[in-house]
C-alpha cells in the first residue's frame, strides 16, 4: 500500500518550491552523507530513498564514451556554421540521446554508481587564441562574442525549455584562460585587467547571466599565478553573474585536478588545506581518484575537523548538487517530462539527417578559381587522393561512429562516374636483419601525420600495429582512441640502409630475439635496437601522382588524426602541413591542374603554397559520420558553402606569439589586435553566388553613453543560385585613449536568400557594447567620442562603414595622488608576469627575468603635489643583484626605493621615499622593477597625506 501524501516527506512534494525542497532533504542528511556527496561518485542514501549520482557525461558534438551514438561536427567545425539555431538543434539531439543513455544502458564502469550522468561537461568556451592549442578542435571561436551566442545555442539545445525539468544540465569548460596543452597544470596564464574582462571573461559572462548554463568546470592551468581550483572569480565573476537567474552555478573540479594543487603545483602543502580551499573557492564536487570517494571524502572530513572549512561550506556545496539534481527531474519521476525517451533516438534517420545538415553547413570555401562545384558531366573521372581521402577519425571527445561516409565514398554514391581512391601512401615490408622475418609477417601501409610520426597499418587486414603492455606489437587495432596512442612511430635512419622502429608513446626502440624471433619494444638507446630493413613495395605519390594524371580533377583530401601531434595533453609545435603531404599535394597538382585541396583538421594550418598554385581550398572539421555526403554536396553544388572561419588562419609561424603569451593587446594575437595580413581572415568564407551589401544606414548619427542605435543594411543576392551570407557587424573606436582593437565583432546574422531576393536586418547595438575595461575606475565604460560601425564579409573585408558619435562628459584625467593604485591597472608594460599576492586573492606584477628589468605604463596621469610615494612590494629572497623600484617621467628620475627582503613572496611590506614632483601637466608614469621582488600596488602622497 503506498504512503499517502501526508506521510511523504517535503522533498518528495512537487508542489512545494525549490528551495524548500532542497531545504527539507538537506536538514536530512547527516553530515557524513553530504561530505560524501562533494565527490564526483556521490553514493545513495537508502534511508532516505535518494538515489547515487555521478557528475559529467561528454557531449561535446555527441554522446562521447558510452557507446555508438551521432556524431556531429567537432565543436570548431560548429562555430564555422554561425549558426544559432542549428547548433541549439545539435545540442538538443545529444541530450536526447543523452537521456537515453540515462535510463536505457547502464554504465559499463562502476554500474552500482548511479546512471549515466544528465550533467553534461558541454560546451567548451576557452576562446582559440592560439591554433596550435592541443584542444583547439574543442572551442567555437578566437571571438568572445561569437563563443557565447554559439555557446548560449548549445546550452540551451541541451537544457531543453520545460519550465521546471532539465533534458540536460550544461556545464560550460573550463573556467579561465586554458589554451595550452605543454604543462597545462603548472604554467600560468598571464591576464591583465583589461583581457580578463573584455577577452576571456566575456566569452562566459553572456551565457551565465542569460540562464542558459547550470554549471562550470575549473580549469586545470593557473591564471596569474593561482591555480584556477581555487581562484576568487569562481566566486566574483561566475556566481555573482548566476544569481538574478534564480539559480546558482554548480563549479565541478576537473579530473585529478584538486590534488593537483600539491603534487605538481605545490600551492599548498597538503592536501586536506589545498581541498579545504578549493571548496571554499566554490569547487562542489571534486573529480579525483575515479572511483575512489574515500580518499577525497576523507581529506574533507579532516579539513572540517581542523576548522579549515565548516559545515556552512559543505552545505553550500550539496545545496547546488541538490538543486541541480531536483532540476534534472531524478525525484519527480512521474512528472520528469523527459523519462519517456527510448533508446530508438540514438543514431535516428532525424539525427542522422541533422548530422549531414550540420557537417554541410561546416564547410569553409577557402578559394576558388572557378573549379567549384564540380559539373559531374564535365567530370567523368574524379581521383580522390590522401590520408583522409577514404578514412574518418574519432576525436577524444567524439562518439563511437555508428558507421562513416568518407570523402571518396560521399563523392562515388552522388556520381555517376568513376571515383578512384589513392590513399598515396607508401606499403612498406620491415625485415628484421637478424632473422630475415618481416616484421608480423605481413607488410604495412605508412601514414606520415608529421614530425616523424607514423601509423603502420596492417595491408591485409587493415588494422594498426599497436604496442602491448608486454612490449610486443601486435596489428589488431581498427582505430587509435585511447588516452596513451599506442600506435604511432618513428622509423629513425641508421648505418647501412637500416632504419630503427621506435615507439613514441615509450622512447624506446624494437628488438628481436634471435633465439625464437620475437620483437619486443624495450631497448633504451639505438646502439641495441634491432636494424631493419625498409623494402618498398608500393610508392604512395608515385600512385597518386598517376591516379590524378589519369583523372578529370583531383580532390586531395589532407589534415591531421586528431589524437596525434595535437591533442589534449599536447600542443602543436607548428601549424605547418605536415612534409609528408605537402610534398604528396604538390606531386598530384604538378601533373593535374585542376585539383581542389579539401583539409580536414581539427586547427588551421598555414597553406600559402595551396592558395597560390591551386584553384580550390576547402576546410572542414572532422565532421563526424556524414562527413563525405557533406563534402560531396558542396564539392558537386548541391550544397552551397555555407560555413565561415571561427578563427584566424595565419601565414606561419613566424606571424604567431609565444604559446604562453595570453596578452593578446601586447603580443598581437587574434583579429582583435594582429598587425599583419593572414592567409584567411576571421568570418572568411566564399559562397557559389554574389551578395551585395547595399544602404547601411543607422538610426540616428550619435548616441548616449547609455543609449543604443538601429543599424540596418540590405543584404541581396545577386547571383544565381541559392545562397547564405554571415553579415558580420564590427566595430573600431576611432578617439581611444587606450590601446583599441583594431576592430571588434559585435553582432552577426547568418541569411539565405534565394537568387535576386533581397532582405534588410536590423541589429540593435546597445552602445555598452562599445565598452572598454577602465583600468582607472575598475569598470566597463563607454567613453564618448568617434566611432566607425562596419559591415563586413570577414574582419579583414569590409563591405560599408559608418560613423557614429558618443556623447557624453570626457573621462577625467586619471588620478594617483592620495589614491591606491592597483599595479595591474598599467596602461602597457614590458617583460612582467602576472602573479597572486594571496593563495585567495589579489593580483601583483614581477619581472617575467629578474635579471631584465622591467616596466609598468601609466599614461597622462597629473603628479601634482605629490611628495612621497608608497609601494607594497613582497621579497621572498635577496638573491643575486639589486632590488629596487624606479619612477621616471621621460628621462626624470622621480622616485627610488631599495626592496627589502620580506622572507616570502606572500610576505608584504609597504615601503616608503620622496617623490619629486615634475612640473605641472599630465605625464606618462614609468615605473621600472630591477630585481626579483613582486609589487602589488603603489600610491603618491601629497603633502597633507604624507607622513
Amino acid at each position: 500500500m503506498s504512503a499517502s501524501a501526508a506521510d511523504l516527506p517535503l522533498f518528495r512534494d512537487p508542489a512545494l518550491s525549490l528551495r524548500k525542497r532542497v531545504d527539507d532533504l538537506l536538514e536530512r542528511l547527516t553530515v557524513d552523507e553530504r561530505l560524501a556527496m562533494l565527490h564526483q561518485y556521490a553514493p545513495a542514501v537508502p534511508r532516505l530513498g535518494v538515489d547515487p549520482f555521478r557528475t559529467g557525461s561528454e557531449a561535446l558534438h555527441g554522446v562521447a564514451w558510452l557507446g555508438v551514438a551521432t556524431v556531429f561536427p567537432q565543436a570548431v567545425g560548429l562555430g564555422a556554421s554561425w549558426d544559432e539555431d542549428l547548433v541549439r538543434r545539435v545540442a538538443e539531439a545529444v541530450s536526447v540521446e543523452l537521456r537515453a543513455f540515462h535510463r536505457h544502458r547502464p554504465p559499463v564502469l562502476a554500474p552500482d554508481r548511479g546512471p549515466h550522468s544528465l550533467q553534461a561537461w558541454a560546451p567548451v568556451l576557452n576562446l582559440l587564441r592560439d591554433p596550435r592549442w592541443g584542444r583547439n578542435e574543442e572551442g567555437y571561436s578566437e571571438d568572445p562574442v561569437h563563443t557565447a551566442r554559439v555557446g548560449e545555442a548549445y546550452c540551451r539545445g541541451l537544457a531543453g525549455d520545460h519550465p521546471t525539468y532539465l533534458r540536460a544540465a550544461p556545464v560550460l569548460k573550463h573556467f579561465l584562460a586554458y589554451n595550452n596543452e605543454d604543462d597545462r597544470c603548472t604554467t600560468s596564464s598571464g591576464l591583465r585587467p583589461r583581457v580578463l574582462h573584455e577577452y576571456d571573461l566575456a566569452a562566459f559572462r553572456p551565457v551565465v547571466a542569460s540562464g542558459a548554463a547550470t554549471g562550470a568546470m575549473a580549469a586545470y592551468n593557473l591564471v596569474n599565478g593561482r591555480p584556477c581550483h581555487v581562484s576568487p572569480l569562481i566566486e566574483t565573476e561566475l556566481r555573482r553573474w548566476a544569481r538574478p537567474t534564480g539559480h546558482e552555478l554548480f563549479v565541478v573540479s576537473d579530473a585529478e585536478a584538486p590534488s593537483n594543487l600539491v603534487d605538481p603545483e605545490r600551492y599548498f602543502d597538503d592536501h586536506v588545506e589545498s581541498h579545504a580551499a578549493a571548496l571554499k573557492a566554490g569547487i562542489d564536487s571534486f573529480t579525483d581518484h575515479g572511483e575512489d570517494s574515500e580518499t577525497i571524502v576523507g581529506r574533507l572530513r579532516e579539513a572540517l575537523e581542523r576548522g579549515l572549512i565548516a559545515e556552512s561550506d559543505v552545505d553550500l556545496a550539496v545545496r547546488r548538487q541538490l538543486e541541480l539534481r531536483f532540476r534534472l527531474g531524478e525525484f519527480d519521476p512521474e512528472l520528469d517530462p523527459y523519462a519517456g525517451i527510448g533508446p530508438e533516438v540514438i543514431n535516428s534517420a532525424e539525427h542522422r539527417a541533422l548530422a549531414r545538415q550540420a557537417a554541410t553547413e561546416s564547410v569553409v570555401l577557402l578559394k576558388n578559381d572557378g573549379l567549384l562545384p564540380l559539373d559531374p558531366a564535365r567530370t567523368p573521372k574524379i581521383a580522390v587522393i590522401g590520408p583522409l581521402a577514404d578514412t574518418l577519425c574519432e576525436d577524444w571527445y567524439s562518439g563511437t561512429l555508428p558507421y562513416q561516409v568518407t570523402v571518396a565514398a560521399g563523392l562515388a554514391a552522388a556520381l555517376d562516374g568513376e571515383v578512384v581512391r589513392v590513399e598515396g601512401a607508401d606499403r612498406i615490408a620491415l625485415r628484421s636483419r637478424t632473422t630475415g622475418e618481416a616484421l608480423g609477417g605481413t607488410s604495412f601501409d605508412v601514414a606520415d601525420w608529421g614530425r616523424g610520426r607514423l601509423t603502420l597499418r596492417d595491408a591485409g587486414t587493415g588494422r594498426y600495429l599497436s604496442l602491448k603492455e608486454d612490449t610486443t606489437l601486435v596489428a589488431d587495432q581498427e582505430i587509435l582512441k585511447t588516452w596513451e596512442i599506442h600506435e604511432t612511430f618513428r622509423l629513425e635512419p641508421a648505418e647501412d640502409g637500416a632504419v630503427l622502429l621506435c615507439s613514441v608513446l615509450t622512447g624506446r626502440y624494437a628488438v628481436v630475439d634471435p633465439t625464437d624471433g620475437r620483437v619486443a619494444v624495450t631497448a633504451e638507446t639505438p646502439a641495441a635496437a634491432e636494424r631493419w630493413q625498409r623494402e618498398l613495395l608500393r610508392d604512395g605519390v608515385a600512385e597518386a601522382r598517376a591516379a590524378a594524371e589519369a583523372a578529370t580533377v583531383a580532390v586531395v583530401v589532407l589534415g591531421n588524426h586528431p589524437l596525434v601531434n595535437g591533442r589534449e595533453t599536447e600542443d602543436r609545435v607548428d601549424t605547418a602541413l605536415p612534409q609528408a603531404q605537402d610534398a604528396l599535394l604538390r606531386a598530384v597538382a604538378a601533373v593535374r591542374p585542376e585539383t581542389a585541396l579539401v583539409l580536414m583538421s581539427s586547427y588551421p594550418y598555414a597553406v600559402d603554397w595551396a592558395d597560390e598554385h591551386l584553384p580550390a581550398v576547402v576546410w572542414t572539421s572532422h565532421g563526424g559520420q556524414e562527413t563525405g555526403n557533406a563534402l560531396a554536396d558542396v564539392l558537386l553544388g548541391g550544397a552551397e558553402p555555407a560555413g565561415r572561419l571561427p578563427q584566424t588562419w595565419y601565414r606561419g609561424d613566424d606571424q604567431l606569439p609565444e604559446p604562453l603569451d595570453y596578452d593578446i593587446i601586447k603580443a598581437g594575437w587574434t583579429y582583435q589586435y594582429h598587425r599583419a595580413a593572414p592567409l584567411y581572415p576571421f568570418g572568411h568564407g566564399l559562397s557559389y553566388t554574389e551578395f551585395a551589401h547595399r544602404d547601411l544606414r543607422l538610426s540616428q548619427p550619435s548616441i548616449a553613453q547609455d543609449g543604443s542605435v538601429d543599424v540596418t543594411v540590405a543584404l541581396a543576392n545577386s547571383g544565381r543560385r541559392v545562397g547564405s551570407e554571415v553579415v558580420q557587424l564590427y566595430v573600431r573606436a576611432l578617439d581611444a585613449r587606450y590601446q583599441a582593437p583594431r576592430q571588434r565583432l559585435v553582432d552577426f546574422a547568418k541569411i539565405r536568400l534565394e537568387p535576386g531576393e533581397r532582405r534588410e536586418l536590423t541589429f540593435r547595438l546597445p552602445a555598452e557594447r562599445l565598452a572598454h575595461w577602465d583600468v582607472s575606475s575598475g569598470a566597463f565604460t563607454v567613453d564618448p567620442g568617434g566611432y566607425e560601425i562596419t559591415v563586413a564579409r570577414s574582419a579583414e573585408h569590409p563591405v560599408l562603414t559608418a560613423p557614429l558619435t558618443v556623447t557624453g562628459a570626457a573621462p577625467a584625467p586619471r588620478v594617483l595622488v592620495d589614491r591606491r593604485t592597483l599595479a595591474v591597472d598599467f596602461d602597457d608594460h614590458t617583460d612582467i608576469d602576472i602573479v597572486d599576492v594571496s593563495r585567495t586573492d589579489g593580483d601583483a606584477v614581477t619581472p617575467a627575468d629578474p635579471a631584465r628589468p622591467a616596466t609598468l605604463h601609466f599614461h597622462g596621469v597629473d603628479l601634482s603635489g605629490a611628495v612621497r610615494v608608497e609601494a607594497e612590494i613582497a621579497r621572498p629572497e635577496a638573491g643575486v643583484g639589486e632590488a629596487r623600484l624606479e619612477l621616471h617621467t621621460g628621462e626624470l628620475l622621480l622616485a627610488e626605493i631599495e626592496v627589502p627582503v620580506t622572507d616570502h613572496h606572500h610576505t608584504w611590506a609597504t615601503v616608503q621615499a620622496d617623490f619629486a614632483a615634475p612640473s605641472a601637466g599630465f605625464h606618462d608614469l614609468r615605473l621600472t622593477l630591477h630585481g626579483g621582488f613582486r609589487l602589488a600596488a603603489f600610491g603618491l602622497r601629497s603633502s597633507g597625506t604624507a607622513d
